[in-house]
């Protein structure tokens, strides 16, 4: 018998099955927006900046919550100064800072920050860089407190006094404190604050830059209270007309703003 030999012919996509066709694509490629936090670098000596992050972030390791950051050289001291991106990225993710993107970059940047992983950004929207400059002056830690449940899960509500040492934080939501702040208390939230009691202790709003963040308080004594990283302490007394009445506490501009209710 002659071997039988089968010949293989060419098929147009018209003559394809396409009952072996997927239904559906398992991926789509889309443009996002994502908000970023700025490392405003203003010094390529690495070293020097090490020392600065661990003793203005060293007692906050829980500040950040590995938060895409974008690298910002336009105010560095030395714009022809080498930066050791790679060990730059090291120190940051070291504080749950994720590197992704740099702008601000000369040409001799350019290889380096590339082989570092990092994208040249142009037009980014950055969070409100101005939260470090309350971290000076408060401790970050947070301690667990019962909280009331509530039909309104946006807020966190607290419904014990807190004492001296004692930190809540409201991460990505407003804090309602139904009871006192006693001095040396802390309290912080990324919205609003509202405590409906004394507010002895410290109080900080808009913790990770929204500068639209309020504090409302029944009886307002605080040793510190900030909006968006802007702050007045207790060793500036606070004016007549709110010290120990209802009183809410505002941003305009880079001022705080202190009204009685």
């Amino acid at each position: 018998m002659p071997p039988i030999v089968i010949r293989a012919s060419a098929r147009t996509p018209k003559d394809r099955d396409m009952s072996q066709e997927p239904l559906f694509h398992t991926y789509e490629i889309k443009s996002a927006s994502l908000s970023l936090v700025s490392f405003l670098l203003k010094s390529a000596d690495l070293a020097s900046v090490q020392a600065d992050v661990a003793r203005r972030l060293g007692a906050t390791p829980g500040f950040f919550d590995h938060d895409p950051v974008v690298i910002d050289l336009s105010q560095i001291d030395a714009p022809q100064a080498e930066v050791d991106f790679a060990s730059l990225c090291l120190l940051l993710r070291a504080h749950q800072l994720l590197p992704v993107a740099v702008r601000g970059l000369q040409d001799h940047h350019r290889a380096a920050a590339a082989q570092a992983g990092l994208f040249e950004a142009q037009d980014v929207q950055t969070l409100g860089s101005r939260t470090e400059t309350v971290v000076q002056e408060v401790v970050r830690e947070v301690e667990v407190v019962r909280e009331v449940p509530a039909a309104n899960t946006s807020a966190l509500v607290v419904d014990k006094p807190l004492r001296s040492g004692q930190h809540v934080y409201a991460r990505g939501r407003d804090l309602v404190v139904l009871a006192m702040v006693n001095p040396g208390a802390e309290i912080m939230a990324d919205g609003h604050i509202h405590v409906y009691a004394p507010l002895r202790g410290k109080a900080i709003a808009g913790a990770r830059g929204d500068e639209s963040a309020r504090i409302f308080t029944t009886s307002l004594e605080a040793e510190l209270v900030a909006v968006a990283g802007v702050y007045r302490t207790s060793d500036v007394p606070l004016p007549a007309e709110v010290s120990g009445k209802a009183a809410q506490v505002r941003l305009q501009g880079d001022r705080l703003i202190m009204e009685k209710l």
